[in-house]
This record gives C-alpha cells, structure tokens and sequence, in this order.
C-alpha cells in the first residue's frame, strides 16, 4: 500500500495548478505552491482557500479536514522551496513543451530520488514532457479537467520508460483524492479527452458558424441531450442500451450515424474572423454573467456528481 505524501508542490498557478492545490488541501494533505510572477502567488493565495472552502458548501469535503488542510497550505518563494522535500511534484504551467521541458529539467535538479513527477498535460505526448528528465522512470502525465477539485476523472498517461510502480503510486495517489483515474494503454497527441472533446466541440462551433443555432440553445442540448447519458454510461453503453443491444443497434442506425458522419465539420483551423464571431456568439448569449455562470456550473456538478454516487451505491 502507498503511503500518502507528506508534501505535495504545486508548480503553477493557474486554474488548474488551484484546482490541485485545492484538491490536496481539501484532503488535508501539505500542499506548496509556486508559481514564477508574483500575480500567480497572489492569484493562489486568495483562489486556492476559496475554493477549498467552496468544497464544503458543495458537499465534495467536510470542514474539519478542510481548515486542517488550509493551514499547511503554503507559496513558494522558489522552485527549490516548493520541491525541497516533496513527495509529489505536480506541474501545471501552460502548455507549452519547451517551457514543461525546462521545468522538468530544473525541477529533477532539485527533487529528492523517490519523489513522484507528475505533469497535468492536456495533450503533449510524455515522451516530448520529459525528454530533458534523466528519471523517466517516474516521470509521467495525470491529466485533469478544469475544476480539477470537482471533476472526478484524470487521465494517467505514462511514457516508454514510466515504471508500473510510478503508475500505481500515481493511481494510489489520486483515488486517495476521491479521483478516478483512467489508464491509457499508449500514449496519443490529445489523450481521450482531449480528442473527444475536440470533435464534439468543432461540431458545436461548425453549428453555431453556420446559422443552425445560438450558442446557449446549443449549449442546453449538449448538457440536456448527450452528455446527460454520457455522464451515467458512457457513449458505448447509452446508445445501444435498449432490446437488442449492439447488434439491433447498428442493423437499425448504423446507417443514419453513417450518412451524418459524411457531413460533420472537417475543417483544422479556426480563422481570426471565426474566432471573433464565435467570441461575439458566446458574448451575446452569456453577456457579463461569465462569474455567477461559472457558480452555477459547480453547483450543478456538485450535485451530477452526488446522485451519480449515490446511484453506484445503491
């Protein structure tokens, strides 16, 4: 059994680097974050403990170990102070090979011999993340999605050269937070979300582009159609689900999805004009209520996530 890291670090301050902080700190674990401006260190010292804090009212953490967490939350002056005795070193700086190349490179300078390197990736193949690491043996990728303290799921993705025992003490590590990571068999440009995600939401923008509808209608029958089904089974199990399974199935609509597939969106890039009349789509739809939105879209998450516990329990 893995025992749990005395120190997490944190590097990067973003949304996803908070989420991750607010995740460990939520489970009462010592968590350092260190960010290379000063903005980010202040963005993490007011972002991490409030949506820490948010946890509780979500009912994703109870207060007690919350406020135990919170007071072993700390900011790093500088790298080696945040990995200087971590067990844990988790990246999420932007995605940029380059810059994770050289941070992997200096953190490995400075990380003791069994500390855990763990990168939050969207996409980058691990080979090129850790192509500086002379330790690649515990080197490999944990991919979560943004609100990382509330979405479940993380995509473990090790290299040619992670060893079994990186990915079970990774997996460990995170079902410990409440995750539930998914293990690629090999590593692909995008992973299985990100993939996912991408031709779903070129579809969802083609749609939008071309006139067939707004951006909120389009937004309510993603979250009400599809992804409603999705969140309980999956693709695989929603749609052949009735009398006849997968074989009835494809006899009766293997052929519509076929006839749709011929007519999907192909297009690899989205042109500056593109780009400004999605923008002005997004604005005219959600006008300034962005913050509040974005409250209501954890509150409902929250609760997805409750009946979807208690329905695996039952």
């Amino acid at each position: 059994m893995t025992t749990m890291p005395g120190k997490v670090a944190v590097i990067g301050a973003g949304d996803i680097g908070c989420g991750w902080a607010a995740l460990c700190a939520s489970a009462g674990w010592p968590v350092t974050v260190f960010d290379a401006t000063a903005q980010g260190l202040e963005r993490a010292a007011a972002e991490v403990p409030r949506r820490t804090r948010a946890l509780v009212a979500l009912e994703r953490a109870t207060q007690g170990i919350v406020e135990r967490g919170l007071l072993e939350f700390t900011q790093a002056r500088s790298l080696l102070q945040a990995v200087q005795d971590a067990e844990w070193v988790i990246e999420a700086i932007s995605e940029d090979a380059i810059a994770k190349q050289k941070l992997f490179g200096s953190i490995e300078q400075v990380a003791g011999p069994d500390t855990l390197l763990t990168s939050s990736s969207s996409g980058i193949p691990p080979a090129e993340i850790f192509a500086r690491c002379r330790r690649q043996d515990r080197c490999l990728v944990a991919h979560p999605l943004n609100p990382t303290e509330l979405i479940p799921l993380v995509e473990v993705v090790p290299a040619a050269r992670t060893s079994a025992a990186a990915v079970v003490r990774t997996q460990e590590y995170l079902r410990a937070l409440g995750r539930m990571p998914i293990l690629l068999k090999k590593p692909i440009p995008g992973y299985v979300v990100g993939r996912i995600t991408a031709a779903v939401w070129r579809q969802c923008i083609d749609l939008v582009l071309e006139g067939v509808i707004d951006v909120d209608q389009l937004d309510r029958a993603v979250s009400l159609g599809p992804a409603l089904g999705w969140a309980a089974a999956g693709p695989h199990l929603t749609y052949p689900a009735g009398d006849g399974g997968v074989t009835l199935f494809l006899q009766q609509l293997l052929g519509s999805f076929e006839s749709w597939w011929g007519q999907l969106a192909t297009w690899q890039r989205l042109e500056p004009e593109q780009q400004r009349a999605l923008i002005q789509s997004i604005e005219r739809a959600y006008k300034s209520n962005i913050e509040q939105l974005r409250e209501a879209r954890d509150r409902r998450l929250g609760a997805i996530l409750r009946v979807l516990e208690q329905a695996r329990t039952a």
